[in-house]
């Protein structure tokens, strides 16, 4: 019986998978089983972080727009709370944003606003 000669595909996929992790430490970027398995949890790893990203840049503007609304006398709760009331729907990031940025432009807003509305 001759001998069969593989592909290219499975060694392919294997430098592919090792090109992946190539900068971990170690039999991690070496063997390809250990390789395989680092790259798995990588890739659950960056799936769960997008999210935390989200959500902690989220709770970053929020703090922003907290700190200016209180330098202005005024709680962030109560300043959602008006801008809703006013069907003005906040976009958190451009918020604190202009809070950090230019805060005599964020003191313009609160200036414009009816201060018996917001408490």
């Amino acid at each position: 019986m001759t001998r069969v000669k593989r592909g290219y595909i499975a060694r392919k996929r294997r430098k592919k998978i090792l090109a992946f992790v190539s900068g971990s430490r170690g039999a991690h970027s070496k063997l390809f089983r250990t390789a395989n398995q680092r790259k798995a949890r990588a890739l659950v790893s960056a799936h769960r972080d997008r999210g935390k990203r989200k959500r902690d840049l989220r709770r970053l503007w929020i703090t922003r727009i907290n700190a200016a609304a209180r330098a202005n006398g005024v709680s962030y709760n109560r300043f959602i709370q008006y801008l809703y009331k006013r069907q003005l729907l906040p976009n958190r990031k451009t918020l604190a944003q202009i809070a950090v940025l230019d805060s005599n432009c964020f003191s313009t807003i609160f200036n414009n606003l009816s201060y018996d509305e917001i408490g």
